[in-house]
This record gives structure tokens, sequence and C-alpha cells, in this order.
């Protein structure tokens, strides 16, 4: 049986940036959502419901929160009727985006496209 590279203590604190990030960004939505805010700038609620296709609004409240939460997004309420909502990224979430243009990037470049029909 091979021998687990994580044993040693060493090892083993060399995957906890992983896991943090991990963390964060785990879930089916927020890497999309992230990438959807990167790529337009400003998003509301309603734009990213409709770009998410199949995401459910309480999925999309939550990992919205979540991203709100660990500081990629910035949540602005504007006191209008309707309230409207708009999502930006923070510099936080800025400093991720070249890393998600490099995860787009490779994506095209290795995994074969989805097949229709």
């Amino acid at each position: 049986m091979p021998e687990n590279k994580f044993d040693t203590p060493e090892m083993l604190a060399r995957c906890v940036p992983m896991s943090r990030l991990q963390s964060a960004l785990g879930g089916k939505w927020k890497i999309l959502i992230l990438w959807y805010v990167t790529a337009y700038g400003v998003q509301r609620f309603g734009e990213l419901q409709r770009r998410l296709d199949g995401v459910t609004q309480s999925s999309l409240t939550k990992s919205l929160r979540e991203l709100e939460r660990d500081g990629f997004l910035h949540r602005e309420v504007y006191q209008e009727i309707p309230p409207r909502v708009e999502y930006t990224l923070t510099e936080l979430g800025q400093s991720f985006a070249p890393i998600l243009h490099s995860m787009l990037a490779w994506s095209e470049a290795r995994l074969p496209p989805e097949q229709h029909g």
C-alpha cells in the first residue's frame, strides 16, 4: 500500500491553506458566482439567478452570504422601492480574479467540451 504523503505533521500543516480555500469556495455555485461578478463588475441577485441555471433562491442566497462573510463579495443595498441589492468584488475578491482567469484558460485547454444532444 502506498505511503500517505500527508502522514507527517509538517505535511499536514501544508494542507491547511488548501483546506481553508476549499472551505471558503466549496459548493456548487461559488466559483461561478465569483466568475460572473468578475466578468460583469456588478451583479444583482436576479441577474445571478438567471445566469446560474438550476440554482434555487435559497442556495444562491446562502452562497452569496458566505462569500460576503468570507470577504470575497461586497453587498450594497439601495433604499429604493423595490429594494435593489448589488454585489461587487472586494479587494480579496479582486485578488482572486487572476486565478479565475487561469482556471478558465486551463479548462478551455484541457477539458473536453460538453456534448449536447
